[in-house]
């Protein structure tokens, strides 16, 4: 494509073209990948420095994606797209592009916005609660592309329907049927337990039922004391039925790396870069999510088999 056909686009960065990376493109000898370009408009959608490198240096054309889309899907392409790879977004960059997105696709779910952006699900959605030019709606369409309802009280009536019919099904297995996600199937699994109804009082007097009366959870059992981390592992590690199967040693091993590396994350946490911070801290929070699922799976378990 003639480079002087080729515009400007809506770049997310608030400062502008870097030049000095603009330079250390153009001094490359290695051919750059093509940059994306709006067919209808012939603005760049990605790769404004790779234009300006090859300007730099004399060319008269460049390789190009087109992209066909509108305004706000083009914006939205251009900051996936910086996330992705080349010259890093900054933290300001990504906020103010993520409210941006926050306005223009409302319905995007805060993890699909923070994915699009590089910033944390938390992060989107303090974004979102905090400015009043964000449009309402009443459903959020997730990074799978499902659409899903911010009320979920009669997928939740559903679950607990489904608990009650078969009390061993996973969660993932009542989520998929009920058409939730696992985390709400766990929140309805968690509600039952500690006798509470599947639905949150928010949920009951949205459909006109009187909320029921909130009891005490059962304080949960303490743990052994005395007993170091490292000390229990290594009595897992001798037991046999686990070590012959290799689901149970994926068990240790995972163990293994956790209570062996706890003694490092003090220097690992001041290694992580500060742009990474917070994309960090939030797939720990993932992380102990899932670790939390996990150990409310196994005391299902022993509660059923009269263990616990």
């Amino acid at each position: 494509m003639p480079i002087v056909r080729l515009l400007p686009g809506d770049s997310p960065r608030l400062n502008g073209e870097d030049k000095v990376h603009v330079l250390r493109l153009a001094a490359m000898e290695t051919m750059l990948p093509p940059i994306q370009v709006d067919r209808a408009t012939m603005r760049v959608v990605d790769g404004i420095h790779r234009l300006m490198a090859a300007s730099l240096k004399g060319e008269h054309t460049i390789a190009v994606e087109f992209f066909d889309g509108s305004p706000e899907d083009a914006f939205l392409k251009s900051v996936e797209a910086n996330v992705e790879h080349g010259l890093p977004l900054t933290q300001a960059d990504r906020s103010a592009a993520a409210l941006r997105i926050l306005r223009s696709h409302p319905t995007m779910s805060d993890r699909a916005i923070a994915k699009s952006t590089g910033l944390g699900a938390q992060a989107v959605a303090a974004l979102r609660r905090s400015s009043d030019s964000v449009p309402q709606s009443n459903f959020r369409v997730g990074r799978d592309g499902k659409v899903r309802p911010l009320n979920s009280a009669k997928g939740r009536l559903r679950v607990a329907e489904l608990m009650r019919e078969n009390p061993d099904a996973s969660l993932r297995q009542l989520a998929r049927t009920a058409g939730v996600s696992p985390a709400t199937a766990l929140d309805v699994r968690r509600r039952l337990e500690r006798g509470s109804g599947p639905v949150p009082s928010q949920d009951r007097r949205d459909r006109g039922e009187t909320p029921a009366p909130k009891t005490a959870a059962p304080a949960p059992e303490p743990a052994e004391p005395g007993v170091p981390a490292a000390v229990t592992l290594e009595v897992l590690m001798r037991d046999p039925s686990l070590r012959q199967s290799e689901l149970g040693r994926r068990l240790l091993r995972m163990f293994r790396d956790n209570v062996l590396g706890a003694k490092a994350l003090t220097d690992i946490a001041a290694s992580v870069p500060s742009h990474c911070i917070e994309m960090v801290t939030q797939l720990s929070r993932d992380n102990s999510r899932i670790w939390e699922d996990f150990a409310q799976e196994l005391a299902r378990r022993a509660r059923a088999s009269g263990v616990a």
